[in-house]
């Protein structure tokens, strides 16, 4: 039983190249350890749902499935939602 199963997910989509993506990233640096980053590349064929939705809004980010925030980190909600995913485990 690892530790990661119970990890939060959170799902940056992104395209390249994308500096405000890298600068979510670095904001973000400091928090890995708690949740397991997916990248989904909006300019990939399979993610052209995706592409259409989020095309004007990246860096978007959802936390388990859920949408987040879009546009830039906000960290006070990112830390909120990240306590309450590892309080409710």
């Amino acid at each position: 039983c690892s530790s990661s199963a119970s990890k939060p997910v959170l799902t940056l989509f992104t395209k390249k190249p994308c500096p405000l993506c890298d600068e979510a990233k670095e904001v973000l640096e400091p928090y890995k350890r708690r949740f397991i980053l997916q990248e989904v590349d909006i300019t990939l064929p399979e993610n052209s749902a995706w592409c259409d939705k989020y095309r004007y809004d990246i860096p978007v980010f959802h936390l388990n499935g859920k949408f987040l925030m879009k546009h830039q980190v906000d960290i006070q909600k990112f830390e909120d939602q990240l306590m309450k995913l590892e309080l409710a485990n």
